[in-house]
């Protein structure tokens, strides 16, 4: 067997096989991640590596340069190695290139740490930390103490790596600081139990002050904040391969988009037609179809539940849709695998009013959260406009997107493919085009058989085909505020309020809106192949989809098309 040498961060030369058998390759794997955990001990923690809970990485430039020379010595190594003739080891070696050069990029190039003050906060791993049972209380604030104290060295290196920020990020790291003051209360109010008050005093106080210090830097950068943030073509196109994986190209994704979106429309006004009878009345229908599925869908909108059974409406609606699956034989499902439905935490608020977060791949017996915004802080006005967006039928494709069949499913069946790496480093359109299908799934098994779900359903797809054309327009065709909200509340029947958020939310993150449509295309596309073969099977084709884990779409799609 060939091999090679390599010098790597002090190491000295280690030899390294040109070709590696299953048990070489897993060793080769299990050695970067054990590296890689040391190197980003918060990376270690949200993978269910408990015992990295007292080590803290500060966002430094000296930290940075050690990463980057870490990164670029296993990349010359990945891309060295010959995984052999086995898919799921080829898959796991592009992934894991693909993630080492994704990261020196954005180390290198598009350097977020410095121009996204948001990127720096510490409160995720503390609260899992805090209210994960991997340990006993005591243990667990032991784990805990050595990260608080280092909190004041932490900011620091964080505002001193800090150049030229955005105002829209600048405001976001502002708004989440309660939300981490919170959890260190949380702290405060555990330490207590556990009979530890007197040793987290101190540090705690220290840790209080240096959030307080830098939100008071924060505000006093803000009137010079005015880097545009928009990232231009020149970091889109790039991140968007980075991120997305497809084998399009993020202009080519967006052309695609545009078609599906008068695919959509004109189902809809179909749809809107035959409603407006029994909906609106004997008034003359529209001629413009904007305004006249806007006006059937506006009217449907009355009906949904009230502001204070928001979050108990969805956790109740979970038992119905496992019980769908089931019945309907479209998915098999792990009772074992719990999922909890819970109010946002308040430091994770401000960008999405929904969304799962797993598990890490090392302790998948650990609780799935579904978390919730609450209406509680919106003004009437704004309540009743979310209210009206995730009415009576949205609200159950929501639940459908974010839990059964979508992302909670496909997370449990990620968590059962050996080997680690396709769940550590799972790529974002597959799991967001995945919950995108799953929602087309239930409908055409006749969930929720209506025209009004039909309607709805429409509505709700043609949100993913928008966010993909919003996120493009925006960032690379600079579409202003104006004809954003135009392109989502006319054009896409969105509430105001909904609206408003996603163009906050455009500003604040780039290229993860695309992912929803262009995953679904793909693995829309791949399913319709696949279906012209003689014995398809539909069940089979969701069990096997879902046993890659989560790699990107055209990795999958190129093994399946094989056979």
């Amino acid at each position: 067997m060939k091999r090679r040498e390599f010098t790597v961060l002090g190491l000295g030369v280690l030899t390294f096989p040109a070709r590696a058998d299953r048990l070489i390759f897993e060793r080769i794997v299990n050695d970067f991640l054990e590296e890689l955990w040391a190197i980003d001990p918060d990376a270690a923690v949200a993978a269910g590596r408990f015992e990295f809970a007292g080590r803290v990485t500060l966002p430094s430039a000296a930290v940075r340069q050690k990463a980057r020379a870490w990164l670029m010595a296993w990349l010359t190594r990945f891309q060295a190695l010959d995984a052999g003739a086995d898919v799921s080891r080829q898959m796991d070696r592009a992934m894991l290139i693909a993630k080492l050069q994704s990261d020196l990029w954005r180390l290198d190039v598009l350097k977020e740490w410095s121009w996204n003050p948001a990127e720096h906060n510490p409160a995720g791993p503390l609260d899992l930390l805090l209210n994960t049972d991997y340990a006993p209380l005591p243990q667990r604030l032991n784990g805990l103490k050595p990260r608080v104290a280092a909190l004041p060295a932490y900011y620091r290196a964080a505002a001193a790596g800090l150049a030229g920020v955005t105002r829209e990020h600048t405001e976001l790291a502002i708004q989440q600081a309660p939300g981490v003051l919170g959890v260190l209360d949380d702290i405060a109010r555990r330490a207590a139990e556990a009979g530890q008050a007197a040793a987290f005093k101190a540090p705690l106080a220290q840790a209080r002050a240096a959030v307080n210090g830098y939100v008071a830097r924060l505000k006093k950068l803000l009137p010079a904040a005015r880097r545009p943030w928009r990232l231009g073509a020149e970091l889109y196109e790039p991140k968007f391969a980075h991120d997305i994986q497809s084998a399009r190209t993020a202009r080519q994704t967006y052309e695609l988009a545009q078609q599906r979106r008068e695919e959509v429309l004109a189902s809809m006004q179909a749809q809107a037609a035959a409603l407006w009878p029994t909906v609106i009345g004997a008034e003359a229908a529209p001629a413009d179809r904007f305004e006249l599925i806007g006006r059937v869908i506006a009217k449907l909108s009355e009906r949904h539940v009230k502001r204070e059974q928001f979050v108990d409406e969805i956790r109740a609606q979970i038992p119905q849709l496992q019980a769908w699956v089931r019945d309907h034989d479209l998915l098999s499902q792990d009772a074992s695998k719990p999922l909890t439905v819970r109010e946002t935490p308040e430091y994770e608020r401000g960008v999405a009013g929904a969304s799962i977060e797993a598990p890490g791949a090392y302790r998948p017996q650990d609780k799935t959260y579904y978390n919730v915004t609450p209406l509680d802080e919106l003004t009437p006005e704004q309540a009743e406009s979310s209210l009206r967006e995730y009415n009576h039928w949205i609200l159950q494709i929501l639940n459908i997107h974010e839990a059964i069949p979508g992302h909670y499913t496909q997370l449990v069946h990620a968590n059962r493919v050996p080997g680690k790496v396709k769940a550590l480093f799972g790529n974002g359109a597959m799991v967001e085009g995945w919950a995108v299908y799953g929602e087309r799934m239930m409908i055409e098994s006749g969930y929720g058989a209506s025209p009004e779900m039909m309607l709805m359903w429409g509505k709700w797809h043609l949100r993913s085909v928008t966010n993909t054309m919003l996120d493009y327009s925006v960032h690379v065709l600079g579409m202003g505020e104006k004809d954003a909200l135009d392109l989502l509340v006319r054009q896409a029947f969105q509430a105001e309020n909904e609206a408003k958020e996603k163009w906050r939310r455009v500003q604040l993150t780039s290229v993860q809106l695309t992912s929803y449509f262009s995953g679904y295309s793909e693995i829309f596309a791949l399913r319709e192949q696949l279906k012209t073969r003689t014995g398809f099977d539909l069940k089979a084709f969701h069990e096997k989809f879902l046993g890659y884990g989560s790699a990107p779409v055209r990795l999958i799609a190129a093994d399946m098309l094989k056979a």
